[in-house]
């Protein structure tokens, strides 16, 4: 398959590498020294002790690439207002386009079925709509990423998860295509584990119940994931906080299995606290405003969430990392 990873960064460098050895002609749309690097050397993947090299063609130009059979988005969601201007020449008329970023995505509510609750106003994920009027409807498929990964010098990438590297994808209609099966057949040729998914929704909010709350909770405290739920001065806060989070997912999808504080934490920063103290950009309306919006819709009740989303914003705008 022709394959191009859009914003490969850490995540998406993984991927690509093993992609690419897989036997698939993988591009990728990356920029500063990480894709000078590349050009020069190609990239290289780290996993344990291991080292895999790999050639791509990369380039900060799409159009420079060629039409695509996937591409796989690995920006964030902060990043996508980029994606709208950039993307047509990677396309053909049935390109799946991927998109793999944390949170409640812009297009959720696009081919939704018609027995999910209402959803609420999600406009502000896709300000003008730029990505409505860009990207037509019939491409999009979603994308939910378990793997976690960290350039540690440009051109070269680590993978932190060894045991743990899925990309769970599906159309956004949760319709069973050809493309979609040939691109997880792709993914786990290449061991990276992508099993069939009924309802990629609820994959997704299977994921943001550990964003929208523990995720959130070490960004206001600075600690691990781990260090949060080990926490003795938090051990009355953690449940009332998971409590509201399922109720949120559960209220969409049911099925979501529920989290618990006594579930497996790692002992690594999320990337929201990471962007923080790095200065980036940061994902608060995917995985604080978004899921409050849905709370709302709900009639629920979720003070916890709702102080924490405020403190989010808060501390975000007071470092110059969110509008306001």
């Amino acid at each position: 398959m022709r394959i191009c990873v859009f914003g490969a960064g850490a995540v998406g460098s993984h991927f690509a590498v093993r992609l690419a050895l897989a036997g698939h002609d993988v591009s990728c749309v990356m920029r500063g020294p990480h894709l000078d690097a590349v050009k020069s050397n190609g990239l290289t993947l780290r996993v344990g002790n291991g080292e895999f090299k790999a050639k791509v063609r990369a380039s900060s130009d799409p159009a420079a690439l060629g039409r695509q059979d996937a591409v796989i988005c690995t920006l964030k969601a902060t990043g996508l207002a980029n994606l709208a201007g950039a993307l047509q020449p990677l396309l053909s008329d049935d390109t799946a386009v991927v998109f793999a970023q944390n949170g409640i995505p812009w297009w959720y509510d696009i081919g939704l079925s018609p027995t999910h609750p209402p959803v609420p106003n999600l406009a502000f994920l896709d300000p003008g709509g730029r990505l409505r009027a860009a990207i037509p409807k019939e491409l999009i498929v979603g994308g939910v990423v378990f793997s976690s990964n960290e350039v540690v010098a440009p051109g070269v990438v680590a993978n932190l998860s060894p045991e743990r590297n899925r990309l769970l994808i599906g159309e956004c209609d949760d319709r069973q295509s050809e493309r979609a099966a040939k691109l997880r057949a792709a993914l786990n040729e290449a061991s990276i584990d992508s099993p069939e998914v009924a309802q990629i929704r609820e994959t997704i909010w299977s994921k943001l119940l550990t964003n929208m709350s523990m995720s959130v909770l070490c960004l206001l405290t600075g600690q691990t994931a781990r260090a949060v739920r080990d926490d003795a001065d938090l051990a009355d806060i953690v449940p009332r906080l998971l409590d509201e989070a399922n109720a949120v997912a559960q209220s969409c999808f049911p099925e979501v299995k529920r989290v618990t504080r006594s579930g497996p934490a790692p002992d690594h920063k999320p990337s929201i606290l990471q962007d923080y103290e790095l200065g980036r950009a940061m994902e608060i309306d995917v995985l604080v405003r978004a899921p409050a919006a849905f709370a709302h819709a709900a009639g629920l009740s979720t003070p916890m969430l709702d102080m924490m989303a405020a403190l989010a914003i808060r501390q975000a705008r007071d470092k110059g990392l969110y509008p306001g």
